[in-house]
């Protein structure tokens, strides 16, 4: 089966709202709300395809585009390729020039509307911001706490707790402190068994490469509006997280880094080779920092997570 080439845009207005469009009730997937785009024609460059389409579709002319993401899916009747551009700019009023209803929502309201099922890491990409902070595992109780406000203040949306031991009971009090500053401001990942996940239900859960390894053949452990996330570090491990429908992954070590010396790195090659056959947004960690990201997205990543580099200097 010939794999259909689509461009798809994530199109933010000035107030970080998202634009998308229904398609007509005639076409594939007919009824079902979609990011605006087209199809890539014979030798046409995505970038080029993608500018063609929004002027032709929104009437609208691109200024500020950038990869995002690159999803690969099989319906019964067709294989398509959808590469995901985030659109930060562009000039003109957006309109459904071809007739089609269209609506900016807010990335949480995204999880409101239907989509097709290979618009689904689209819809989680479109939620996740480029950085993903990971708190360092050696400071105190206050320490922690003020570094994390000040690491808000600097615009951090998404955390991952971590400390030196996940499973450890005080790293369940410590979690409790730490959602209350991150509520309205941030997403916050925990990490842990599962039997905690009742106790913290605003909470997303990023698992271990060790969990993801033992609970993926069970599926995911709780609904679609609640983030999940896994460690990864290989192919093998993609595939699972693929199979279990998590959110997003991580994936490292890239570079080297402080926390683990001298262990095997991933590279930049190897880590591009794993991502596109990956349908998942992905952070890629180890080593990296704000100067990576531009590197970062061109691999197909959503962006860069990282301890050191994100954790703000002592005031």
């Amino acid at each position: 089966m010939t794999r259909l080439h689509v461009v798809a845009a994530v199109i933010r207005d000035p107030q970080g709202q998202i634009l998308i469009a229904q398609r007509p009730a005639h076409k594939h997937q007919g009824g079902l709300w979609e990011f605006p785009g087209g199809k890539v024609e014979a030798g046409e460059a995505p970038a080029v395809a993608l500018e063609r389409e929004l002027a032709e579709e929104l009437g609208i002319r691109v200024t500020a585009a950038r990869p995002l993401l690159q999803v690969r899916h099989d319906y019964p009747d067709q294989a398509v390729l959808l590469d995901v551009w985030q659109v930060d700019a562009f000039t003109g009023k957006a309109h459904g020039a071809e007739g089609q209803p269209l609506t900016w929502v807010a990335p949480r309201a995204l999880l409101d509307y239907d989509f097709p099922a290979a618009n689904r890491p689209i819809v989680q990409a479109a939620r996740l911001p480029d950085r993903y902070l990971i708190t360092p595992g050696e400071l105190t109780t206050a320490e922690l706490l003020n570094g994390l406000h000040r690491a808000l203040d600097s615009g951090i949306r998404l955390v991952q707790l971590r400390t030196p031991d996940n499973f450890d009971p005080q790293y369940r009090d410590l979690a409790g402190d730490v959602q209350g500053l991150c509520t309205g401001r941030a997403q916050l990942m925990l990490k842990g068994p599962l039997e905690w996940l009742g106790d913290f239900p605003a909470a997303g859960w990023h698992l271990t490469a060790e969990q993801l390894r033992r609970y993926a053949p069970n599926g995911r452990p709780f609904p679609e509006q609640r983030l999940l996330a896994a460690s990864c570090h290989d192919a093998e491990e993609l595939a699972l997280a693929q199979q279990m429908g998590v959110d997003f992954v991580t994936l490292s070590p890239v570079m080297p880094t402080a926390s683990h010396p001298g262990a095997p790195t991933l590279g930049w090659v190897k880590a591009l080779q794993l991502l596109a056959d990956c349908n998942l947004p992905a952070y890629l960690l180890g080593g990296l920092g704000d100067a990576d990201l531009t590197g970062a997205w061109q691999a197909g990543a959503q962006g860069v997570a990282a301890i050191r580099a994100f954790w703000p200097t002592q005031a």
